[in-house]
C-alpha cells in the first residue's frame, strides 16, 4: 500500500491534466521526457559551448545539446543496468524508486537554464546578480534549470512551466536547497557538507556554490520532494537524481576530453610528462609539505600531488593512494597512450580511437555503479565504486591542468566576461527608461512583470529570503524593483545563445545596421 502510494504522489505535483492534449505518450513520466525534449529551451542548448567553440575549427564539437543527449543516454544505462539486478532494485524501491523515463528526462533537463559561454557565463551573471541587482540567490545553472522547468517555459495556454511530475522536478534536483534558507537546518552548516553545498572559498558568508532552487521556486521544490519524505534526508538527491549527476560526471570526464583531443588543445607531452613524473617520483611527492609543493611551481607531478592531497581533505570517505596510483596508470594506459601519442587528423583511424576510446570509458564507468542504502554525505545513493571514481577524477583532473588553466582560454572568456556585462548593463538600462517601456523587447516585458509579481510575493509572505547576508532587513519599494529587473535581465540572458548574446549586445551598441529580431528569443 505504501509504494502504490508513493508511485501515485511521484506523479501528483502537475496543475493540469496528467495526459494534456498534445501528449503523445500515455506514461507520464515519458510524456515529460518528451516534453522536455520537444521544449524551444531544449533545442536553444545547441548554440551554447561547452567548453570549446567549434567557432572556425570545421569540427563537430559537443554543445551542451549533445552533453545533455549524452547524459540522459548513459543515466538511461545506469538506470537499465540497476533495475535490472533484483537486489539493486529492492534497494531503490526502498529509496523512493527508479524509473528510466524519470532518469532519461532529468538527464535531457539538467541543463535547460545553462547561460550562453559554458560555466564562464555562470560566473558572470552570478556576480552581477549579486552586486548589481542585490539578489541574494544570484544565478545558478542548476537552479536557472529548475526555474525554466516550473516557471518560464511554457506548456500551454495558462500553464507554467513544462507542468512535469513530481518525479521528474525532484529527479532535476542535484542539489535539492537554495543558496541561503532552505532546507533547515542548512545542508552547508553540517559537519561534512553535501558535495556543492560549501560556500565558495572567494566568497565566504554568500551560501551554497552549488544549489538546484531560488526562492522563488521554493514551493515547487517543497512539492516535488514530498513524496520522498521519510525516505530520503532533506538534503539529499533522490534516487534518480543521483544517477543523472553520476552520468553528468561520466560524460563530462570522457567526452570533452574528446573534444580537447580533436582541437589539439590536449597535448600528449604535456599531460604524459604529468602523470609520469608524478608515477616515478610518488614516494618523493608524499614526503613533502605543502609549503614546499607549492615551492616548486609548475613542476611536471606537483599539481597531480596537490589532487591526491586535496582527495583525501575533501573525501576521506572515499580517498585510497592505492586506488589513486592504480586510476593515474590506466588514464596513462588509456588516453596518453592509445589516444594522445597519435595527433588528431580527422583521418578514419583518428575517429576510430576517439570512438574506442569513449565507448571503452563509458562502459567501464557504467558497470563500476553500485547502489548505497546510507550513504556518506557527499555521495548519492548511486555512486561509482572506488575504483572508477578515482579514475574519474584523474581525467577531470587532465581537464582542468590542461585546458581550463591555458592563458590562451583565459583570455578568451576574459573578453565574454565583458560582453555579458555589457549587454546586462545595456538592458537594465533600457528597462530603467520608462520613455521606452512600449518599446521593450516582448519577453524581456513579461519576464520583468513575472519577476516583480513574484518579488511582491515574497515581501509579503517571506520578507527575510530577499534579503543578503549582512544587509539592513528594510526592502523598500525601489529595491524590490531593482531586484525584478535584476531577475528579469538575467533570465533574459540565460535564454541566449552564444550568438544571440554576441548579436544582441552588437545591436544595443550601435556597432551593426541589421535590425534585433526578438521572435527568435526565448
Amino acid at each position: 500500500m505504501q509504494d502504490t502510494q508513493l508511485r501515485t504522489d511521484r506523479r501528483s505535483g502537475r496543475r493540469g491534466p496528467r495526459r494534456a492534449p498534445g501528449d503523445l505518450a500515455a506514461s507520464p513520466f515519458r510524456a515529460d521526457r518528451d516534453r522536455v525534449s520537444s521544449s524551444a529551451f531544449f533545442a536553444r542548448l545547441g548554440g551554447v559551448t561547452q567548453v570549446v567553440s567549434p567557432s572556425g575549427s570545421g569540427l563537430l564539437l559537443h554543445n551542451r545539446l549533445t552533453h545533455s543527449l549524452k547524459v540522459a543516454q548513459v543515466a538511461r544505462a545506469i538506470a537499465e543496468r540497476l533495475v535490472a539486478d533484483p537486489g539493486d532494485l529492492a534497494k531503490l524501491d526502498r529509496l523512493g524508486g527508479c524509473d528510466l523515463d524519470v532518469v532519461e528526462a532529468a538527464g535531457l533537463g539538467h541543463d535547460l537554464g545553462h547561460p550562453p559561454f559554458g560555466h564562464l557565463g555562470e560566473g558572470v551573471l552570478d556576480r552581477l546578480a549579486r552586486q548589481r541587482f542585490a539578489l541574494p540567490d544570484g544565478f545558478e545553472g542548476n537552479a536557472q534549470s529548475y526555474r525554466v522547468v516550473t516557471r518560464i517555459d511554457v506548456r500551454g495556454a495558462g500553464c507554467e512551466g513544462l507542468d512535469l511530475t513530481a518525479a521528474v522536478r525532484a529527479a532535476l534536483l542535484k542539489y535539492p536547497w537554495t543558496r541561503l534558507a532552505q532546507p533547515q537546518p542548512h545542508p552547508r552548516h553540517l559537519p561534512v557538507p553535501p558535495r556543492g553545498a560549501s560556500e565558495p572559498e572567494d566568497a565566504p558568508g554568500t551560501g551554497s556554490a552549488k544549489f538546484s532552487c531560488y526562492s522563488t521556486e521554493l514551493d515547487d521544490m517543497v512539492d516535488a520532494r514530498a513524496p520522498f519524505a521519510g525516505r530520503l534526508a532533506d538534503w539529499q538527491q533522490t534516487v534518480e537524481a543521483s544517477i543523472m549527476d553520476t552520468a553528468d560526471d561520466i560524460a563530462y570526464a570522457i567526452h570533452d576530453l574528446e573534444d580537447f583531443h580533436r582541437v589539439g588543445i590536449l597535448q600528449h607531452t604535456s599531460v604524459s610528462h604529468e602523470l609520469t613524473e608524478w608515477l616515478g617520483h610518488a614516494v618523493e611527492f608524499a614526503g613533502r609539505s605543502d609549503v614546499e609543493l607549492a615551492g616548486d611551481g609548475m613542476r611536471p607531478g606537483c599539481s597531480l600531488e596537490r589532487l591526491r592531497r586535496r582527495l583525501h581533505a575533501k573525501d576521506a570517505w572515499i580517498a585510497d593512494d592505492e586506488a589513486f596510483v592504480s586510476a593515474v596508470k590506466k588514464v596513462v594506459a588509456n588516453l596518453v597512450t592509445k589516444l594522445l601519442e597519435v595527433p588528431f587528423d580527422r583521418s578514419q583511424q583518428a575517429e576510430q580511437a576517439v570512438a574506442a576510446f569513449s565507448g571503452e570509458w563509458t562502459q567501464r564507468l557504467v558497470e563500476g555503479i553500485q547502489v548505497v542504502e546510507q550513504p556518506p554525505t557527499r555521495s548519492g545513493h548511486v555512486a561509482l565504486a572506488v575504483e572508477q571514481w578515482h579514475e574519474v577524477q584523474v581525467l577531470k583532473f587532465v581537464h582542468r591542468r590542461f585546458v581550463l588553466q591555458r592563458p590562451d582560454l583565459a583570455l578568451h572568456q576574459r573578453g565574454q566576461d565583458r560582453l555579458l556585462s555589457k549587454l546586462v548593463e545595456a538592458l537594465d538600462n533600457w528597462l530603467i527608461d520608462r520613455s521606452e517601456a512600449a518599446r521593450l523587447p516582448h519577453r524581456l516585458r513579461d519576464l520583468f512583470d513575472r519577476a516583480r509579481a513574484e518579488f511582491a510575493l515574497l515581501h509579503r509572505d517571506a520578507p527575510e529570503l530577499l534579503v543578503q547576508p549582512g544587509e539592513p532587513a528594510e526592502i523598500d519599494a525601489a529595491h524590490l524593483e531593482r531586484m525584478a529587473r535584476g531577475r528579469a535581465v538575467i533570465d533574459f540572458v540565460a535564454s541566449l545563445t552564444d550568438d544571440q548574446a554576441a548579436a544582441l549586445l552588437e545591436a544595443l551598441s550601435g556597432r551593426t545596421t541589421q535590425l534585433w529580431n526578438d521572435t527568435f528569443v526565448l
